[in-house]
């Protein structure tokens, strides 16, 4: 997980998004297997309310379901 100071400035808005994150993964986790993901935020990722964060992440691990889901690897 790569949270730059450069796209999300306060700590604690990295912090919050940093939690999220592993909060939902750990809720998809088993979906996943062992593959390993590089999250990276963009800017404006922290102006984004919690309910739009985990939405957001709910159709990313969705999309990346999809193209894990059949092959052994990604």
């Amino acid at each position: 997980m790569a949270i730059a100071r450069k796209h999300v400035r306060r700590a604690v808005a990295r912090n919050r998004i940093k939690r999220v994150i592993r909060e939902q993964f750990r809720q998809q986790q088993s979906q996943f297997g062992g593959v390993d993901m590089i999250l990276l935020a963009r800017t404006g990722a922290d102006q984004l309310s919690g309910d739009a964060l985990r939405r957001t992440l709910q159709q990313l691990w969705r999309q990346m379901e999809k193209r894990c889901g059949t092959s052994s690897c990604c």
